[in-house]
This record gives C-alpha cells, structure tokens and sequence, in this order.
C-alpha cells in the first residue's frame, strides 16, 4: 500500500475514529471531573495511622482508593487517547500532564498504606479478611502482600518513592516527545523517483512497501533521524535505566530483572530459558533469510527487505472483512466472546485505525475499568493489518473479561501473560485461513503476515531483551555507557541473529534500540516472546481439543492478577516454568519456513 499523502487528523472520516465522547463527552466533562478528584484525593489522608483500627475502617480505606484510582485512571486515559492520534493536540497533551501530577498526589497519599498493613500482621489480617465480608475478595492481595514484605519500606520512604512517580515518568515522555512529534522524516523515494511520505504511524507501510527502492529509502531515513539524535536519545534511555537501578538497591532486589519479575512470583529462569533457548534457535532465523531472499529473487538480503512482500498479488482485505476472519478464526471460543468482539468493532467504535498526520507508531490496546478496551493501530487493506487487529483485540477482550469478572483490585494482569491472548487470536485466525484459503498467492500473504509477526515477537523482542540485560548489568557493574556503547552492543546482537544469511546494514541496525519505548518499561521486551509461546501452545491445545480447552482458556481471559501468573497458565495448561513451550514455538517457525519453501517448489514445478 503507498500512501500519496498522509491526512490531517480532521479530515478522518468518523466510522476510522475511536468514540472517545463515550470515556468523556468534551475538554470541559473532564476539566469538571478532574477538578472533582483532586478535591477528593486528600480523603485518603484521613486514614493514615488508622488502618489497624478495625477490619471496617481498613475495607473504607480500600473501597475509596479503588474508586479514585479508577476515576484517576479514566481522566489519564482520555488525554492519552487523543495525544495517540494526534501528537499536534495541545490540550491533551496538557491533560496528561496534568494527572500525571494527581497520580503523583494519589501515591504520596497511599503511601502509608502497605505499611501499615504489614504492621497489622498476617495473621491478623487474613483473619480479617476470613471474616469480613467486605474485605473477602483481598485474600491474594493479602497473602501476596506479606510474600512482598521484606521489599515494602517505612512509610516515610514510600510516600518520597511516591513523589518519584511523576518526575521519573520524564525520560519515557522525554523520547516520546522528541520521536513522536519532534522528530523529521525525509520522504522515501520510489523507483521512479516519486516521493512517499515516512511518519511514524506510516512507518510499517513503507517498511512494507512492494517497491524495493521505497523499503530501502524509507528504512534508511527512518533510521538516520534516530541515528542524528542518538546521544539524546540515549541521555533519556540510560536516565530511565538508573532510576531502575537505583530502585531496585533502595527496595534489596539483586538486580533489576528480580526488581520487575518478583510481584508477580516469576522466577529470573523465565528470562533465561527463553534467552538460552531463542540463541539456540538462531539457525531457523538464518534458514528463513535464506529461503525468502531466494522467494524474492535476489542476489543478496538486505535488512530494508525483512518486510518485503512475498507476493505481488497480495489480496485486498478491508477492515470489515478483517473482522469477519477474525470472528470466524475465534469461533471455538463460543457465540458469546465473538458477539462481543464483533460488536465492539463494527458498532461501538472500539477501534481507531486511520492513518493521519500526527498518529504515533504501532498500535495498543488502552481502557480502563469503567471504559470499553480500545485499540489504536494503522490499518493498511492487507494481512499485516488484520493480524494486528486480531492482536489488539486479544488484548482487548482479555481486558473487558477480566474487567466483568474481578473486582477493581484484581482486574488488571502482568506483562507476562498480557502477550498470551493478543498472539492467540492471530495463531487461531490464521489457523482457520490456512485452511479456508487456497490461493497460493494468498497463503504466501498469510505466511508472511505469520512471519511478520514471529519476526516481531520472536526475533526482535528477544534481541532487545539481551540488549536490556546488557546494559541493565553494564550500568549495575558501574561500567560507562554512551549512545556509540549502545549502538554497538544492538548491532552485535542483531549481526548475530542475521547469520551469514542477511546482510546486516550496520548503521540502520544499530539504533533499533532507540525506537522502541518498550525499553522504558524494564523487561517487558521478552515477554512477547513468553507471550507468543505461550499462545502457540494453547491455541494447539483447543484447534485439536475439546470444548473444555475453551473454557479453560476463558477462564484464563477472566482470571485478571487474582492468581499468580505462572498459576492462571498451568490452569489454562501451559508450564512456563520450563523451555518446552518456546521449544514448541520453534517447531511452528520452522514449519513455517517449510511451507513457504514447498511453495517455492510449487512455482518451479508450474514453469
């Protein structure tokens, strides 16, 4: 798809549009509500010292924080909404910098309540908790509460790691700020000598494009803008792995990765399993390059060509037929998850897919728990954009499920299983294409949309958790790091996972770690590719199962955090704890390159 001209906001027809009037009809309902909550917040204040009182001075406490960080939580997702779509928009940029500065004041004003749990004892307050009807659905808040406790500090400290909240929320905004909307792209130049426009919400497009002198143009431009503010963008990225740093010695964890791994009781083995056994793997990447380069024709693979279409004739997929595969691939999972989904794509508005000036790259799944779950993406009439969709709205019904079955406290999920659902709607919509659709030419669009997408999350993700390792260990040692020091330890893992099979283009390359702001969320990167193994095992487990494999893996979309992650997958009948599923995941990559090298066989055979 080659985009001419990339609109204004304004000029998107409505149905592309997310309905953000549903979370907040206007800038002035929510000046209103914010005005309500920040007269609210000091109410928690009321509290501090009296949480040992009595079971019901405890369970009023916990009721009126839930509430407002509810409300907290809906004011920030609005303005982040609208600054998603359009980064030109000044007022929601102002809106989410002001509640930035209530989550600052909400954290300081509950800052003494862990504490003062922990102070009550535990077997006081499970005893509580046992008895006391109000506070019965806080058992595994409780039990993981005490599990956490030699991490939890004074009261006095928590409130000023609180007051961190805000200020070091800077260095993400800071890189988003500067790549996002600071950031000038020179148009990328067909073969022809007509020129494409590069943005970050068109990015994929042209990474994509059919034209090799397009991909190749817009990859080097895209990359060289990052490369000119590289020593900035480095600047932000290691002031955001410091205060990780620095976090995890003021709270005794051994390192950073125990840091982000612990609340949710996942071993470091996660991490390593999946590292040891993705290097291990490295091969199936280099056969990949091999057999696409020759699928493709050419002499030699460039990294500007990791994207390239398969096909020239890749069909045309509108977004209302992109929904219709989706509910048709979802089907196993009974009348009533597609209805929902359905419904949300196609009446209310849960998806904002447009391409416009100003739309950040990528694309999430965002909502709260008193709004729908919506989905911002690019959608581009291809494969590649229903498989981000059938991504996103893994997220979104795991969110609405476990939304409408767990109270406010244990309605959000770790990262670690976060990736599960979202990979599982492509590998089961994709299951049903390759057996519904015939076409060679479509099933090379279908393989590449697959590709695409183990790329991504099995290729990329990984390597960028080894780059995160790296410097996390780097920073923790003591040892310099500067933006040439990033540069090279990205390009050293990437020329590793290329092999002699692509050619590794070195400056393009190595400051892939600059645009990604997955990094600023500390090892959330390898999740992915826990996530997409994960996936891959239970799809496998209902596509040749019983109906009670569904029904185990809704009630894995409907556990929230009210068990330990590691706990809701062996439920749902998946072990992380060991390498077998990445190991299973592999066996599928591999099958993949088999089917796309038999239909290599299949043209010569027709010649």
């Amino acid at each position: 798809m080659v985009v001419a001209a990339i609109p204004e906001r304004s000029a998107i027809p409505k149905e592309q549009t997310w309905d953000s009037e549903v979370v907040f009809e206007n800038a002035e309902a929510w000046n209103t509500e914010f005005d309500a909550v920040k007269a609210e917040l000091p109410k928690l204040e009321k509290y501090k010292g009296r949480l040992s009182e009595s079971p019901d001075t405890l369970a009023e406490f916990l009721k009126l924080s839930s509430e407002l960080r509810r409300r907290v939580a809906k004011l920030y997702f609005y303005g982040a909404m609208n600054s998603a779509v359009d980064s030109a928009n000044s007022t929601s940029k102002e809106q989410v910098g002001q509640v930035q500065g209530l989550w600052g004041i909400m954290g300081r004003a509950t800052a003494f309540a862990q504490p003062e749990m922990l102070q009550i004892g535990e077997e006081q307050l499970m005893n509580w908790v046992t008895t006391t009807d109000s506070l019965k659905t806080y058992r595994q808040y409780v039990s993981n509460l005490f599990r956490q406790q030699k991490h939890v500090l004074s009261s006095e400290v928590e409130q000023v790691l609180g007051m961190l909240n805000d200020p070091f929320g800077t260095a993400r905004q800071i890189a988003g700020e500067l790549t996002n909307t600071d950031l000038e792209f020179e148009d990328a130049v067909d073969s022809d000598g007509n020129k494409v426009p590069v943005t970050q919400g068109a990015i994929r497009i042209v990474k994509a494009n059919i034209d090799r002198t397009v991909r190749e143009t817009g990859w080097k431009n895209y990359n060289n803008a990052h490369q000119k503010f590289k020593n900035t963008l480095a600047t932000s990225y290691l002031t955001s792995v410091k205060q990780n740093t620095m976090m995890k010695n003021v709270r005794g964890f051994d390192d950073v990765l125990q840091m982000q791994l612990f609340p949710h009781n996942l071993p470091n083995d996660v991490f390593h399993n999946l590292i040891d056994t993705y290097k291990k793997n490295l091969p199936t990447w280099h056969r990949y390059w091999d057999v696409k380069r020759r699928i493709l024709g050419l002499d030699e693979m460039h990294t500007w060509d990791i994207w390239a279409p398969l096909t020239t004739n890749e069909p045309e997929v509108s977004y209302e037929q992109a929904v219709d595969y989706i509910v048709e691939g979802m089907k196993p999972l009974g009348e009533e998850y597609t209805t929902i989904m359905k419904r949300g794509c196609l009446e209310q508005r849960w998806v904002d897919y447009s391409v416009n000036k100003g739309k950040r790259q990528g694309a999430f799944s965002y909502g709260t728990y008193d709004t729908h779950p919506y989905i911002m993406m690019t959608f581009d009439n291809q494969l590649s954009g229903m498989s981000t969709l059938a991504h996103e709205l893994g997220h979104s019904m795991h969110s609405l499920l476990s939304r409408a079955n767990q109270p406010e406290h244990y309605s959000g999920y770790s990262m670690f299983v976060a990736e599960t659902a979202s990979n599982f709607n492509q590998a089961m919509t994709r299951a049903y294409l390759f057996e519904q659709e015939n076409d060679r030419d479509f099933q090379l669009a279908l393989i590449d949309e697959a590709m695409d997408n183990f790329h991504r999350y099995f290729f990329i993700m990984p390597t960028l958790a080894r780059f995160e390792y790296e410097v996390h260990s780097r920073v923790d040692a003591g040892k310099p790091i500067t933006a040439d020091i990033l540069n090279g330890i990205m390009n050293e893992y990437f020329e590793e996972g290329y092999g002699d099979t692509l050619k590794n283009d070195k400056e393009m390359t190595e400051i892939t770690w600059a645009t990604f702001g997955h990094l600023y969320t500390a090892y959330y990167t390898f999740q992915y590719a826990t996530g997409i193994s994960a996936a891959h095992s239970l799809a496998d487990k209902i596509l040749t199962g019983s109906t009670s494999d569904a029904r185990r893996y809704i009630r894995f979309l409907s556990a929230g955090s009210s068990q330990y992650p590691l706990e809701v997958l062996k439920n749902a009948g998946v072990d992380m704890t060991t390498p077998e599923p990445v190991e299973k995941t592999f066996e599928e990559l591999t099958k993949l390159v088999d089917r796309l090298e038999g239909l290599i066989e299949d043209k010569s055979d027709d010649v």
